[in-house]
C-alpha cells in the first residue's frame, strides 16, 4: 500500500508523533513523506527513516490517500489528488470558524481520543463515521519499567513548555503545601519553551527558584528522556487541556505513578486505577494572553482542585512510593506506535 503523509520531524509534540508514525507506517507501507518544516533528527535510525521517506516522495502517487498530521487551522494544503485525512491534536472543546472551514475540507479526520472525537462530532460537519480515533503510542523499547527509589527521598517530575496550559502556574504551589507536611522531597521540571521570548522563559523560572526544585535542560533524544524518567519518582501533569501528553504515557510505560487531571484528550489512558487523577467539575474559558484568547474552554483550576492536587501528590508518598506502577505499564503496553499505523493503515485503505 502507498501513502502521503505530512507531518512535522523534531522533538516537539507533533514532531515525536510525527517520527514514530513515519517509522512505524515504512514498516506496512511505501511511504512518501512531505516534512513540515526542517527534519530535526538525533540519531541515525531517525535520520535514514526520514531520508528514505524524502526519497520515495521523488515518485510519489498522487492518488494515493494522503494523511496530515497538524494544526487544525492549517489543512488546506495537500498532497496528490487522493482522500485527504486531516489529523489534529488539539486540546480545547471548540474551533473557531477558521478551524471549522479547514477541518470541513478534509474527506475525514483522525484524532487521538474519544474526548477529541466528540469534540470533532459536534464542532464539524463530519459524519460521525468519517470521524476517526487513532490513538498515539510510546516506544516500551525505550521507555520500559525501571527500579523504583527505595531512599526516604520522594522525587516528583513534569516536563513539557512552560504554560499555563500545562497548569504549571499552580505546581510550584502544590509542592510547596507537601513540603510544609515535613516531606523530604524534590520537583524536578524539564521545561523549556521554545516559543517563547528569553523574558517570558526567564519568568517561569524565577517562578520555581526553590531550594528543592531542579529545572533540567530538555532531553535531545528520547532515550535521554528515559534516563531521567527512571530517576524520579513520580510525575505530576496539573494540565487544563490536553491534545494527548506523551510525556505522561511516557512515565507509565516506566512504571512511575503519575499525578493528573481528569479532564480532555490523556483520559483516553488515565483511569483511577492507574493514575492519581484530581477532579475537574468545571470548565471555563481558556484565556492566558499568549496562545489562549477564550476560543474554547478548558479546565477550571480552582482552590479545591489545588488542594485535591496537593492531596493526590502527598496520597503517593504515604501509599505507592517505592512501588512500581503495575496498571500504568499493563496500559502503555495498549499504546504502541505499530498499534497506530495499523490503525492509519486500516482507516486509509477503507
Amino acid at each position: 500500500m502507498k501513502i502521503n503523509l505530512q507531518a512535522p520531524i523534531n522533538q516537539l509534540g507533533y514532531g515525536v508523533a510525527g517520527l514514530n508514525i513515519l517509522k512505524a507506517l515504512q514498516d506496512k507501507a511505501e511511504v512518501s513523506l512531505f516534512p513540515i518544516g526542517q527534519p530535526q533528527v538525533t540519531n541515525q535510525e531517525d535520520a535514514t527513516a526520514v531520508r528514505k521517506g524524502i526519497e520515495v516522495a521523488n515518485t510519489f502517487d498522487h492518488k494515493a490517500p494522503c494523511v496530515k498530521i497538524w494544526h487544525q487551522n492549517q489543512m488546506a494544503e495537500r498532497v496528490g489528488s487522493g482522500k485527504f485525512f486531516g489529523f489534529p491534536i488539539f486540546e480545547l472543546d471548540k474551533f473557531n470558524s477558521l478551524e471549522k472551514h479547514h477541518l470541513d475540507s478534509c474527506d475525514a479526520l483522525m484524532v487521538c481520543s474519544n474526548w477529541a472525537w466528540d469534540v470533532a462530532n459536534k464542532q464539524t460537519n463530519h459524519f460521525p463515521n468519517f470521524i476517526h480515533v487513532v490513538p498515539l503510542g510510546v516506544d516500551m523499547d525505550i521507555f520500559k519499567p525501571a527500579t523504583p527509589r527505595n531512599d526516604n527521598k520522594t522525587i516528583f517530575f513534569n516536563c513539557g513548555k512552560w504554560e499555563i496550559r500545562k497548569g504549571h502556574d499552580i505546581l510550584i504551589n502544590a509542592f510547596e503545601k507537601v513540603l510544609g507536611h515535613g516531606q523530604d522531597a524534590e520537583l524536578w521540571m524539564m521545561c523549556n519553551n521554545p516559543f517563547n521570548s528569553p523574558e517570558e522563559e526567564g519568568k517561569w523560572k524565577q517562578l520555581y527558584q526553590h531550594p528543592k526544585v531542579k529545572i533540567i535542560p530538555r532531553a535531545e533524544t528520547q532515550q535521554e528522556v528515559y534516563n531521567i524518567m527512571a530517576q524520579v519518582d513520580c510525575g505530576v501533569f496539573p494540565s487544563r487541556a490536553e491534545g494527548w501528553n506523551l510525556e505522561l504515557l511516557e512515565m507509565m510505560a516506566c512504571g512511575k505513578h503519575v499525578v493528573t487531571t481528569d479532564y480532555s484528550a490523556h483520559t483516553e489512558f488515565c483511569t483511577k486505577d492507574n493514575a492519581g487523577l484530581v477532579t475537574i467539575k468545571e470548565t471555563e474559558p481558556a484565556y492566558d494572553g499568549k496562545w489562549f484568547f477564550r476560543q474554547g474552554n478548558w479546565a477550571k483550576i480552582d482552590a479545591h482542585v489545588q488542594m485535591d492536587l496537593h492531596m493526590k501528590m502527598m496520597r503517593f508518598i504515604l501509599d505507592k512510593k517505592g512501588t512500581l506502577n503495575e496498571a500504568g505499564i499493563e496500559t502503555a503496553k495498549k499504546f504502541s506506535w505499530d498499534n497506530t499505523a495499523s490503525k492509519i493503515l486500516g482507516i486509509t485503505n477503507v
